[in-house]
């Protein structure tokens, strides 16, 4: 009797834990889902945009319009666990997914296209998010910088990165002579510190890979201003949810157009 008794009483203990262990499991999966409401896309963990050497691989491997849901994903953790109908039963997946597919689907080409001339005229770059600025006040760096090999400016060429519509042309202080292209989704592309420009004016569209002027080393002072700093190219990156602007960091879709270089002479 004592040994059934002993026995029920084991019973009782495994499955009073295995209900604990279901119980904090849901707790700790609703927590999660927290990580997802309407003000997700203005939390400084989206703004990062932290994607990862891993997924960065598969990213890539992906077609572009396929890109956004999935870097949307990735950025909750759901990706690899195949969690996706969790996040998108959530009620703010959509307004979510659709600032990634903004900044994500229509990204085609780098930037800058490699020289066929000139192998060693190359541009590198970082992961340089809010990094300190300090010309005009102390800020935080919102954009990637690609830097140039040779320091001559009006030597590179600048392609768009995406389809898209010129929104601003002109000088701006801190960006010097830059353009700015929206994209049909809603994404912003921003360049700054050209050296000149193509013949393009605000209204006019452009295909990704048109070219839209030449890099430079303009900025930080009144119009005209260069030689503050060696010659690259500003990239910024941003959305415009109501009436808001968000700044997202370009690095890891620069890393993932990489390999999506045109080829031109120069």
């Amino acid at each position: 009797m004592r040994k059934n008794k002993s026995g029920l009483f084991l019973l009782y203990l495994l499955g009073a834990a295995f209900l604990v262990m279901i119980l904090n499991t849901n707790l700790k999966m609703r927590a999660r889902l927290t990580k997802l409401n309407d003000t997700t896309i203005f939390s400084d963990e989206f703004r990062s945009h932290e994607i990862g050497e891993e997924n960065l691989k598969i990213l890539k491997e992906m077609q572009p319009e396929d890109r956004g849901t999935s870097a949307a994903l990735m950025m909750l953790r759901g990706f690899e666990n195949g969690e996706e109908k969790l996040w998108t039963s959530r009620p703010a997946w959509r307004a979510y997914r659709d600032a990634c597919c903004a900044i994500w689907n229509e990204a085609i080409y780098f930037p800058v296209p490699n020289s066929n001339v000139h192998e060693e005229y190359q541009v590198h770059f970082t992961d340089s998010w809010m990094n300190e600025r300090t010309y005009g006040g102390k800020r935080g760096h919102e954009g990637t910088d690609l830097m140039a090999s040779k320091d001559v400016p009006g030597l590179y060429p600048v392609v768009s990165i995406s389809d898209g519509t010129v929104m601003n042309k002109g000088w701006l202080e801190r960006g010097g002579y830059r353009i700015g292209i929206l994209s049909a989704q809603g994404g912003y592309y921003y360049y700054a510190h050209l050296d000149s420009y193509a013949d393009l004016e605000e209204g006019d569209t452009v295909c990704a890979g048109d070219l839209i002027g030449f890099m430079g080393n303009t900025g930080y002072g009144e119009e005209g201003t260069k030689g503050m700093f060696p010659t690259h190219l500003h990239i910024g990156i941003y959305l415009y949810p109501g009436e808001n602007e968000i700044s997202v960091n370009p690095y890891w879709i620069l890393r993932t157009l990489e390999e999506k270089k045109l080829s031109c002479s120069f």
